[in-house]
């Protein structure tokens, strides 16, 4: 006889199911990775209980679904789990000395790479150091430090290696930094990371994967469940394809394949080529969603209509010429892929928009959704209106506003910066608009990214407080509408049966926490396809 029992029963003080219309439900069954069933009677599931069901009685318990952060970085997070923890450091000596030590025991002449959460205004010095700065911790090792993925400062070592010096021209949408003297100062910003990175050698397969699954668990265990990975090169994801066969991945995986530092058609159309053979692969828990484009810099280099505040004869960059990209995104919707462009500053979400609307004109009837704008962070009313108008969705991250608002200030001004990530606005327009972090630059959780679209809170006080959504709009934007971004709305993003069991235990409803408590709120339980990949119990109440 066919047993038609559940592995899996919560019964919970209250259950959002975050189906339209729906009372909370007390009870959720799960019989493989699906939900079976769900109940308004906190013993109304009890008939499907059997010898291998694992119960779970947590009656002052809140269930909610498994978040997304449909922005964020797992690569990047992965390869910094043995990185040097500059993050750690208070100023520059500190900074220094973290490196100095890893110095200490890596043999010479071998790479040193650092942490990429940390930002320059957090040390006392409230600037990056320079390349002659890092020879001080080490001459006999080539140092990449990385800050977020716009930035790079190294060592001399480095520098010689890649063959920089004061006569080597900047890279088209690149710059290299430099001193009073001439000479580069070991900062590399944009196009011209790749002078340095591509000396690197990649940390061997077994480290890489043991990586994704300390990533991917840290992220689960704030209640995150699917990632958006927006920058992952080819040689990325064959080693997510082997960290998936291996059992590794803590979070499902939508990857954006990246043609960051490519500057023309020809280029993409060898990208596609090698991304061919991942079309059909696919599964639950990982797969290619499409092409991550890179328009702008980041937080000092986003093109913008008017000067920066710190410097009246700069406006940031675009890293593409609208024309090729045009033929660019048209190379890969061609092909039946999704693009995703980052698109920072005003002057880049309206060239962006300008070369959607030219790829839209030329592909009649392309399904809703293949087009992104990625951050739209200055976008303005008639910007957000056109993208509306347009069906651009768009992804923000109120994450990256909160830890970056004074570096970003120093750049534009705090006019400019109280009106980065506006989810009133676009919510208003009814466009289709989700949420997530942008780490390495902004800190990653589900109740984080929550807490500061509710408060609009930042490392220097309240910004744009006009700006401030809901807490039910705030939770959509990662639960129903980041599942409708990735094409799976009827898969997840909501707790009804049939769709995957993907959801998240608290031991206190969310919805009445506020403040700090709100901000650092974490699950008891996280739960994938039936699978449990974070638990932290706490005693019920």
């Amino acid at each position: 006889m066919t047993d038609h029992g559940a592995d899996l029963l919560v019964r919970a003080g209250t259950v959002h199911t975050r189906v339209p219309g729906q009372a909370p439900q007390r009870a959720l069954a799960v019989r493989g990775d699906r939900i079976a069933a769900v109940s308004a009677d906190p013993n109304g599931l009890d008939h499907l209980v059997s010898a291998r069901t694992e119960v779970h009685d947590l009656p002052g318990a809140t269930v909610l679904p498994a978040f997304d952060d449909t922005h964020i970085h797992l690569v990047f997070a992965a390869l910094g789990t043995k990185d040097v923890p500059v993050h750690q450091a208070r100023d520059i000596p500190e900074f220094l000395d973290l490196i100095r030590q890893r110095a200490a025991v890596t043999p010479e002449g071998e790479w040193i790479r650092t942490t990429t959460n940390w930002q320059e205004l957090n040390l006392a010095e409230r600037r990056m150091p320079t390349a002659v700065e890092l020879d001080q911790a080490t001459t006999r090792h080539p140092v990449l430090v990385k800050r977020g993925g716009h930035n790079d400062v190294v060592n001399t070592y480095a520098l010689r290696l890649a063959g920089i010096t004061e006569d080597t021209p900047a890279p088209p949408g690149g710059t290299i930094g430099r001193g009073a003297d001439g000479k580069p100062d070991g900062r590399l910003i944009d196009n011209a990371l790749h002078l340095v990175e591509h000396l690197v050698p990649a940390p061997g397969r077994a480290e890489r994967i043991e990586g994704l699954r300390l990533a991917s668990r840290d992220y689960a265990a704030t209640g995150i469940g699917t990632v958006r990975d927006c920058a992952v090169a080819p040689e990325d994801y064959a080693v997510l394809l082997a960290a998936r066969e291996a059992g590794a991945l803590n979070t499902r995986v939508r990857a954006l394949i990246s043609a960051l530092g490519l500057t023309s058609a020809a280029q993409v159309e060898d990208l596609l080529d090698a991304m061919e053979e991942w079309r059909y692969g696919s599964d639950p828990w990982l797969s290619v969603w499409g092409v991550k484009f890179g328009l702008d810099g980041g937080l000092e280099a986003a093109a913008t209509e008017e000067p920066y505040a710190c410097d009246h004869a700069f406006s940031g960059m675009l890293i593409w010429e609208p024309d090729a990209l045009v033929e660019a995104v048209d190379a890969v919707v061609r092909r039946g892929w999704r693009v995703g462009t980052h698109a920072y500053g005003d002057r880049a979400v309206r060239t962006l928009l300008d070369v959607y609307e030219r790829v839209l004109a030329r592909n009649p009837g392309l399904p809703a959704g293949t087009l992104v704008m990625e951050h739209g962070g200055l976008a303005g009313p008639e910007q957000r209106a056109r993208a509306v108008a347009l069906g651009i969705p768009v992804t923000i991250q109120q994450p990256l506003l909160h830890d970056t608002a004074e570096v970003e200030e120093g750049f534009w001004g705090p006019e400019r910066v109280a009106r980065l990530f506006p989810a009133r606005g676009w919510i208003d327009l009814g466009a289709q608009v989700s949420a997530g972090s942008d780490f390495p630059v902004g800190r990653f959780g589900a109740m984080r990214s929550v807490w500061g679209m509710i408060t609009r809170q930042t490392v220097i006080g309240v910004k744009g407080p006009e700006h401030a959504i809901g807490y039910d709009e705030a939770l959509a934007l990662h639960t129903t509408n980041a599942a409708r971004l990735s094409g799976e709305e009827n898969l997840r993003g909501t707790l009804a049966p049939g769709r995957f069991a993907d959801l998240t235990v608290w031991d206190q409803d969310p919805a009445h926490c506020a403040g700090d408590t709100l901000r650092d709120l974490t699950p008891t339980h996280t739960v994938l396809g039936g699978r449990l990949v974070h638990t932290h119990f706490v005693r019920e109440r």
